[in-house]
């Protein structure tokens, strides 16, 4: 790899290799540009399933079909609110509405809606809060419904209805059909706000670190070229099927893509500075820099590569469908970093340093400044620093076991938008439960026609469920005329092949909240217990609960064991990838402990500023693994480069001046691009989900804190008091490796 790589170099760093390298790029975005969309034209956003579709809530969503055929598919609540109790008046404009909704002149894509015009008055008055102040109205959009189209039939229903003059009233609309219709209008201008945002800080900070034009708008232009034919092959893929293109993916692939090329070009132009000061030739220059940056380079990008596939075995639709994005971006990043980056820099030679040009020395001049001071601090008393900076951590990391997760999307919503105030609105007013009630579905390979004592059964049935706690109501009530031997089931409630009855389960708390979770999933695993204690057989009957608490609790569950799959497989990997880099096994044990640590630091320290500082009560479920994933994989990178520095450095001093001496000559570079980074990804703090709002502040704190406590002071510091033992071959061998 060694003889590749340094063949790479004498090609990249000469002047005809240069520009056939610069050329060559300039032809495939052309190419490519012409033959392929932009991948955002074809990008869906995931839902919260599996890819196998094969989880319990599924499979009751495929009997509910079956059993009960529609035409339905998401459905709305149209949410009347007002301050005083809703008059006479203001109900006969409801009504109205209500006759539009079930009339020909309705929206396209409405498939049902409550009429509610045609309901006795007796009737109309259950469906009023206790104080009268607020009425809902249930619809339901057709099956497989495109996001746009979703979008468009909401904002008719919205423009008939506030043209209808309600007055003072509130209109708002909520449940999963609005909520999929207001996540296309958060992120309708998003992307564009993200990356203006992105380009426009990276280059202040540019600006600020080199106060050099073109080194600011250089690594910008690279940016560009390497987005551009990203975004062209993924646009490409897309639109052939060979894989999905998640919305939410490919906002953060853009600032991921920007912030590494960025830290690339710094590791690049920090060696290729030093090298100019000692070679008169700026290619001769380049050609003595990428030999040695371009082994880092590749494994740094060879990591996050890896931690990105390894998503490819998540089954949780979000993860799963982040793999693609971030493996395409990241190769075509390496071959970034390896080619477009030095050939250009090659080019441009001595004057891209301008107006600071490095000139040629006739010695070499010694690192100074302050991460030399650092750097002897650390090797001086390594024990002292290693001990401050564990406990530290270590404190930080016990706040882990105290985090509260939320599996209410809604929440994380701003205030202002209509689904989530009238979420609010319901949670004030009705039960929560009546947001998203649980579909109880009774499945029965007899015909239930046949059983006079079904009914009775079923009455049984719903007891059991109700004696489990937290069920503010059950549709069908079972009255005791219902209840009676030979009485008749409501035919709603009955399949038609008579094999199914579904039952309506109205809950007391929210149904996302982890209460609701762990109450569906008491009944999941007592299902049979109570189908016995009801007078039914098991081997002939089955429950199946549907709807969106099933649904969450089934993404709870995918979340656990992906947690678990994507923690060891990262960890696993990128260990064996960091030994294999090192040539040591304790060198790549100690790199990975210490990002570990970080990690679980961020989360702790991360926890603490969301729950005391900014108050919430709880984050995303999701939080965790996109901070793991993402922290370790581009930790790695600082890991790799300062180990590399030190390794070269110790073929021509001794073990603890190598260790300063790549802290000292790494320390400004890997700060500067830690600085890059975290700024980069609090950009996201733009974006208008609270979930993105907190990933891009915890990514922001973990890799501050990972460049300057654990990258520039806690690993140098460990890697001093290991190398002094004697007894550590491993280190040994990592010592001598250039000297031989």
């Amino acid at each position: 790899m060694s003889r590749a790589l340094s063949r790479l170099a004498r090609f990249v760093g000469s002047p005809k290799g240069a520009k056939l390298t610069l050329v060559g790029w300039l032809l495939v975005i052309v190419v490519i540009s012409a033959i392929a969309p932009g991948a955002k034209k074809y990008a869906v956003s995931s839902g919260e399933g599996s890819i196998h579709d094969d989880t319990p809530s599924a499979l009751a969503r495929q009997i509910a079909e079956e059993q009960f055929p529609s035409n339905d598919g998401l459905p709305v609540l149209l949410v009347f609110h007002g301050q005083n109790p809703i008059t006479a008046d203001e109900r006969a404009k409801i009504e109205e509405i209500s006759k539009w909704l079930s009339s020909d002149k309705k929206p396209a894509h409405v498939a049902s809606a409550m009429p509610f015009h045609q309901l006795a008055p007796s009737v109309q008055d259950k469906m009023f809060s206790a104080d009268r102040t607020t009425l809902i109205l249930n619809a339901a959009l057709e099956k497989d419904l495109a996001s746009d189209h979703m979008h468009e039939t909401l904002q008719q229903i919205r423009t008939y209805t506030e043209q209808a003059g309600l007055g003072n009233m509130q209109f708002e609309m909520t449940g999963p059909a609005a909520i999929a219709a207001d996540t296309i209008t958060l992120f309708r201008n998003a992307d564009l706000v993200l990356m203006f945002a992105t380009i426009g800080l990276i280059l202040v900070i540019l600006v600020i670190i080199y106060r050099s034009p073109l080194l600011a708008v250089i690594p910008l232009v690279i940016s560009g070229m390497v987005y551009q034919v990203t975004d062209r092959i993924l646009g490409l893929a897309a639109k052939n099927g060979w894989f999905v293109v998640d919305k939410q993916a490919l906002s953060i692939m853009m600032i991921l893509l920007f912030a590494v090329l960025t830290d690339y070009c710094l590791f690049v132009l920090a060696r290729y500075r030093e090298e100019l000061k000692k070679i008169g030739s700026p290619y001769d220059a380049m050609k003595a820099a990428l030999s040695q940056v371009a082994e880092p380079i590749l494994f740094s990008g060879g990591t996050v590569l890896i931690a990105m596939l390894t998503l490819f075995a998540a089954v949780f639709k979000p993860y799963h469908h982040f793999a693609p994005v971030f493996s395409v971006a990241m190769v075509v990043i390496m071959l970034g970093g390896l080619t477009l980056i030095p050939a250009l820099f090659a080019l441009f030679g001595r004057k891209v340093f301008w107006p600071f040009v490095p000139k040629l020395q006739d010695r070499t001049v010694e690192p100074s400044g302050f991460w030399t001071k650092v750097g002897a601090f650390v090797t001086k008393k390594p024990g002292v620093t290693a001990g401050a900076l564990l406990l530290l951590l270590v404190a930080g990391s016990l706040n882990v076991g105290t985090m509260r997760y939320s599996f209410n999307l809604l929440k994380s919503f701003p205030d202002n938008i209509s689904s989530r105030q009238g979420f609010d609105i319901l949670e004030e007013r009705f039960p929560q439960g009546q947001l998203a009630p649980v579909s109880v579905i009774l499945k029965t390979d007899r015909d239930i026609a046949l059983d006079p004592a079904f009914v009775g059964k079923l009455s049984a049935l719903t007891e059991s469920i109700k004696k489990q706690g937290g069920v503010y109501s059950i549709t069908p009530e079972m009255t005791p005329q219902l209840s009676a031997a030979n009485a008749v089931l409501p035919r709603n409630f009955l399949s038609e092949q008579k094999l199914a009855v579904k039952l309506q389960v109205t809950l007391q708390q929210n149904p996302y909240d982890q209460a609701s979770l762990d109450l569906l999933d008491k009944w999941r695993s007592g299902s049979e217990t109570m189908l016995r204690e009801s007078g039914f057989d098991p081997l002939h009957e089955s429950l199946h609960f549907a709807g969106q608490t099933p649904e969450q609790l089934d993404v709870r569950t995918m979340n656990q064991r992906d947690t678990i799959v994507t923690f060891s497989l990262i960890t696993v990997l990128i260990g064996i990838m960091l030994a294999f880099q090192a040539r040591s096994v304790l060198m790549a044990i100690t790199m990975m402990a210490t990002m570990l640590l970080s990690y679980t630091a961020t989360l702790g320290f991360g926890w603490m500023l969301f729950h005391h500082v900014l108050g919430f009560d709880s984050i995303s479920y999701r939080l965790p693994v996109y901070t793991f994933v993402f922290l370790i994989a581009l930790g790695v990178d600082y890991n790799i480069m300062l180990v590399s520095r030190i390794r070269e450095e110790s073929g021509y001093y001794p073990w603890k001046e190598a260790v300063s001496r790549g802290v000292s000559l790494t320390g400004g570079v890997i700060s500067s691009a830690g600085i890059i980074l975290a700024a980069t990804f609090c950009v996201l703090i733009t974006q208008p989900l609270q979930e993105l709002f907190l990933f891009g502040i915890i990514m922001a704190l973990g890799i501050l804190l990972d460049t300057f406590l654990v990258r520039g002071m806690l690993l140098p510091s460990i890697m001093t008091l290991i190398g002094k033992r004697d007894g550590s071959p491993q280190y040994q061998s990592f010592i001598s490796m250039n000297r031989e």
